[in-house]
C-alpha cells in the first residue's frame, strides 16, 4: 500500500531538502530518510519544478536580464513557502553554470536566500559532477565494473566515469540544451546547416575528454535528468526506435526511459522536416521543453558519436538525489570536504605535524571566543581546521609569499564537496592568516574576522613548529575587538614571539581594530 505524504509530517526530523538552481529548470526535492540495516535511504514525498529559463536571460555581457532575474525569485519564494521550517542541517540548495558564469549572480544569490530563507551554493563543474553522479548510482541497478553518467542540462554537460558509489573521471563541458538552441536555432529557426554545426560544436567539446574516457571504458551508459529524460519520453512515443514497448523495457531494467542511436537518428529526422520548433508535430513534445530540445538532442548525438554508445539506460535521478545524499554523508560523518582536503595535504607534502599543531590552538582560541545566534559553529570549526591543514600548501611552489600560492590553490582548484562560497571563504583565510590585512579589509563579503584572528594567532605561536613550551593563552573578543593574554614569565623567555605578537596587534589597529596584548 502507498504512503501519504501526510503521513510524514508527524515526524518532520526525518524530513530532507535539496533545491537545484539550474540553468533550464529550478526542482525540489523533499524526502524522507529512512535508515535501513543497508544504510540510508531516501524516499521522495513532495517534489517542485518550474521552468525559469535563467540561461536563456543571459545577456551578451552576461548579466540576467530582468525577467528571467524575476521568473527565479518567483519560483524560489514558492520553494521557501514549501520548506519553511526545515532545520537548516537538512536543506541544501546548489546553483549551476548560468550562476557560475552571470557577472550579476552575487547579487540574484543574495535575493534568492533571502526568499528562499536557506543558504544557496554556487557549485563548480566538477562537484555538479560528483553529485549527479552519486544521484543516479544510489538509483540505478549495480553493475560489475565502470559505468558512465551523461546529464545534459541547461548550461553544461557533464560526463562522470565511476565505479559502484565512487566517480573516478568527472567533467563539465560548457553546452547546454538552452545555450546550444540559443546559439544555434535563433528563435526557434531549424535547418539541416544549423543543426550540423550544432553536432560539430559539440563533438569539439567532447574529443577534448574522450581519449581518457574511452581509455577508462564502461560497461554501463545512463542518462540522467530532463534532456535525456525528455529525449527518452520522444523516442518511446514516437516509436523511433523501432520498437513500442521500448520505454516499458526501460522502466524494467531500473531506468526510466530508453535512448538508442537509431532513435536519435529517427528523430533527428523527423525535425528536419520543419522549419521553425513551433511547427514541430511530435506526440509527447511539452510546451516547455519545444524551444531547447534541439540543442539537447545535437549534444546528444555528439555524445554517442563521439564516444560510441549505442544504447543509453535514462534515470529521473540526478542531482537533486546527490544532493541530499551528500547531505546525509555530512551529517553522518562521511563529509567529502575532508577526503578532498586530505588529498589535498598529500599531494602538497604538508607538515601534518605543524597543520595539526596550527589547527588544534586555532580551535581552542575560537572556543574561548562568544558564539553569536545565527553562527554554525561546528561549521566554522571544520573550516577553520581545513585553513590550518592547507596554509601551507604554498609552500611546494615557493616560501616567498606562500600564503598568495595557498590562497590561490585554494580558491581556483577543483576541490569535490566544496561550493564555491566554501572555497572563496577558505581562499580567504589563507591568504590572511599571515602578512598584511588591508585587502581583506577592504573586501565587502569577508566576515570571518573572528576565524583569521585565532588562525594567525596560532600560527605566530607555532612558528617554532614544536608543541613544547606552547603557552597558556586566553583570548577575548567584543564588538571586533581583539585581547590576547598570555604569562610574563613566558614571554620574557620568548622575545621572538612577543615582538612578533606586537607586530600583530599593530598589524590589526592599522585596519581599525584594535589589538591589545596583555601580560598576567
Amino acid at each position: 500500500m502507498a504512503a501519504n505524504p501526510s503521513d510524514f509530517r508527524s515526524n518532520p526530523a526525518d524530513l530532507v531538502a535539496a533545491v537545484d538552481l539550474g540553468s533550464n529548470s529550478f526542482r525540489m526535492l523533499v524526502a524522507q530518510a529512512v535508515n535501513t540495516p543497508s544504510g540510508t535511504q531516501l524516499r521522495p514525498i513532495d517534489t517542485l519544478r518550474e521552468s525559469v529559463r535563467l540561461a536563456g536571460g543571459l545577456t551578451e555581457n552576461k548579466l540576467l536580464g530582468n525577467d528571467a532575474y524575476q521568473r527565479g525569485l518567483i519560483a524560489i519564494r514558492r520553494f521557501g513557502e514549501r520548506i519553511r521550517g526545515f532545520d537548516p542541517s537538512r536543506v541544501r540548495a546548489v546553483a549551476t553554470n548560468t550562476l557560475r558564469v552571470a557577472k550579476n549572480a552575487a547579487q540574484f544569490v543574495k535575493d534568492a536566500e533571502e526568499a528562499l530563507g536557506f543558504p544557496i551554493e554556487v557549485i563548480a563543474g566538477v562537484e555538479e559532477a560528483r553529485l549527479i553522479y552519486i544521484g543516479a548510482a544510489h538509483e540505478v541497478p549495480a553493475v560489475h565494473g565502470n559505468r558512465l553518467v551523461v546529464d545534459i542540462g541547461g548550461g553544461s554537460t557533464e560526463l562522470i566515469i565511476g565505479k559502484s558509489y565512487e566517480p573516478k573521471l568527472m567533467e563539465s563541458l560548457y553546452i547546454g540544451c538552452v545555450s546550444h538552441s540559443m546559439r544555434f536555432f535563433p528563435k526557434g529557426n531549424i535547418d539541416t546547416h544549423a543543426f550540423k554545426e550544432a553536432e560539430l560544436a559539440a563533438r569539439r567539446e567532447i574529443q577534448v575528454i574522450s581519449g581518457a574516457y574511452l581509455k577508462s571504458g564502461w560497461k554501463q551508459v545512463i542518462g540522467s535528468s530532463g534532456t535525456a529524460r525528455a529525449l527518452a519520453e520522444l523516442i518511446a512515443e514516437n516509436n523511433f526506435n523501432g520498437q513500442a514497448d521500448g520505454l516499458l523495457m526501460g522502466r524494467v531494467n531500473g531506468a526510466s526511459g530508453l535512448i538508442t542511436r537509431d532513435g536519435l537518428r529517427a528523430m533527428k529526422k523527423h525535425l528536419l522536416k520543419y522549419e521553425h520548433v513551433n511547427h514541430v508535430e511530435l506526440a509527447g513534445l511539452k510546451d516547455d521543453r519545444r524551444a531547447v530540445w534541439p540543442g539537447g538532442l545535437a549534444i546528444m548525438i555528439a555524445v554517442f558519436d563521439e564516444l560510441g554508445i549505442e544504447s543509453m539506460e535514462v534515470t529521473d535521478a540526478a542531482l537533486r538525489i546527490g544532493v541530499l545524499y551528500d547531505l546525509l554523508g555530512r551529517s553522518q560523518h562521511h563529509d567529502m570536504r575532508y577526503v578532498t582536503v586530505e588529498q589535498f595535504m598529500q599531494r602538497y607534502a604538508v607538515d601534518r605535524e605543524q597543520a595539526h599543531r596550527v589547527g588544534d590552538l586555532a580551535g581552542e582560541f575560537l572556543a574561548q571566543l562568544p558564539k553569536s545566534e545565527v553562527e554554525s559553529r561546528a561549521d566554522n570549526i571544520a573550516l577553520l581546521q581545513w585553513a590550518a591543514n592547507l596554509h601551507e600548501i604554498g609552500l611546494s611552489i615557493s616560501h616567498n609569499g606562500y600564503h598568495k600560492h595557498s590562497a590561490y590553490i585554494a580558491g581556483n582548484a577543483d576541490m569535490p564537496g566544496f561550493s564555491k562560497n566554501d572555497q572563496a571563504r577558505l581562499a580567504a583565510l589563507l591568504i590572511g592568516h599571515t602578512g598584511k590585512l588591508g585587502k581583506l579589509a577592504s573586501n565587502p563579503n569577508f566576515h570571518d574576522w573572528r576565524m583569521l584572528f585565532c588562525l594567525r594567532l596560532a600560527q605566530v605561536l607555532c612558528r617554532g613548529r614544536s608543541d613544547e613550551d606552547l603557552p597558556k593563552v586566553k583570548v577575548s573578543e567584543y564588538d571586533g575587538s581583539y585581547a590576547v593574554s598570555l604569562s610574563k614569565d613566558w614571554t620574557s623567555e620568548h622575545p621572538l614571539t612577543e615582538f612578533s605578537l606586537q607586530k600583530e596587534a599593530a598589524e590589526w589597529e592599522r585596519i581599525g581594530r584594535s589589538y591589545k596584548v596583555g601580560l598576567r
